[in-house]
Parts: structure tokens; sequence; C-alpha cells
């Protein structure tokens, strides 16, 4: 695992130990930021299951001011803080280690919002479509901010969740990407 693009370009990065995480490989994490970005003129980010941290600190190199890292997993957490070090992106980072439920429960109080977030949860535990409904409804994404779902590729996401519209969806193996974009609801 490495740093792809941006200020850190080629920067190894740590796995987390075991294999209670699934890091998302180089070429699904080069395709995620090509139909994104590549590259950001600021804005926040939230990584939720975050494991290794790969997808946030990308972003960070990719231009992103600021990332939130949230992940339920003690060595992940440790993992996330030696990359950031790694990277020198320390200042640049806030991590978290909390279940998602909870975090995104504080971080509703806290009143952000991001203009990017990155929801790759254990495919044998994805609550994403509620996940993502929540974070609609509770104005977690900016007006014009995105969702970048990783799951497995047995399932389909719905076209539309809360105010949130699927943009693409691209599998890549066992792996599929699904973007989503604060949009208007539906009629049905």
């Amino acid at each position: 695992m490495r740093v792809i693009s941006g200020d850190k370009r080629g920067l190894p990065l740590k796995a987390v130990p075991g294999s209670s995480t699934r890091p998302t490989t180089d070429k699904v994490k080069e395709s995620i930021f090509n139909m994104i970005g590549p590259y950001f003129s600021g804005g926040m980010a939230l990584d939720l299951y975050a494991g290794s941290g790969g997808l946030g600190i990308e972003a960070i190199s990719r231009g992103i001011d600021k990332v939130v890292f949230v992940d339920q997993n003690k060595k992940a957490i440790e993992t996330i803080k030696n990359n950031l070090k790694q990277c020198q992106f320390e200042e640049r980072a806030e991590v978290y280690r909390n279940d998602a439920n909870r975090a995104l429960k504080a971080l509703i109080k806290r009143e952000i919002a991001f203009s990017l977030i990155f929801l790759d949860p254990p495919y044998a535990k994805q609550n994403i479509v509620n996940e993502m409904g929540i974070m609609f409804d509770h104005q977690l994404v900016t007006d014009t901010g995105v969702i970048v779902c990783e799951h497995t590729s047995s399932i389909e996401l719905p076209e539309q969740i809360g105010v949130g519209t699927k943009l693409r969806s691209e599998t890549y193996g066992e792996t599929t990407i699904t973007i989503f974009q604060k949009g208007k609801e539906v009629e049905s």
C-alpha cells in the first residue's frame, strides 16, 4: 500500500495487522480518485471505517484540508496514527476510536458538514443505506458533497437514498464502488 498521488506520492503506508480489515487495493483507490477528483482545493472529509486510513490520507495528499478518521478497532487506530505520522499529516487529521453509529451521532452534534465521505464497512456488517440516510438527513454532507461507498459486488445500492442520488457505480472483482451526491429527492 502506498499514497498514489499528490504531495506524498509514493510514500508507503502500513496495513492493519491481522485479518480484521480489508485494505482498499491501490488499483481500486486510484479508480476512486479518478471518479471523484482526482484533486481537491480544500474541504473536509470523513473516513468512516477507516482501517489503515489509506483513503483519507490519499485525500489529504490530493488537497483535502482535513480528515476525520473513525474506526472501532484498536489496531486500526494505531495504524492510522502511524501512517499519518509517516506522511506528516497529524495536524490535518482527527482520529477517533468509535463505532460508526456513535461517531455519526457525535458528528451531528458538532454540526460538521463534509465535502467527501468514505464509507467502507466490513462486508459482513454493511448498513450502508441506513448510515447514508443518517448522513444526508442530518446535513453531514455539504451541498456538493459526495459519499464514496465501497461494498461487496453482491449488493446493489438504490438509485436514491434520502436526498442522495447515485452518480456512478463501478465493479472491480468482488468490490463495487458506488458514489452518491447530495441532490433533489426523486418524486415517487
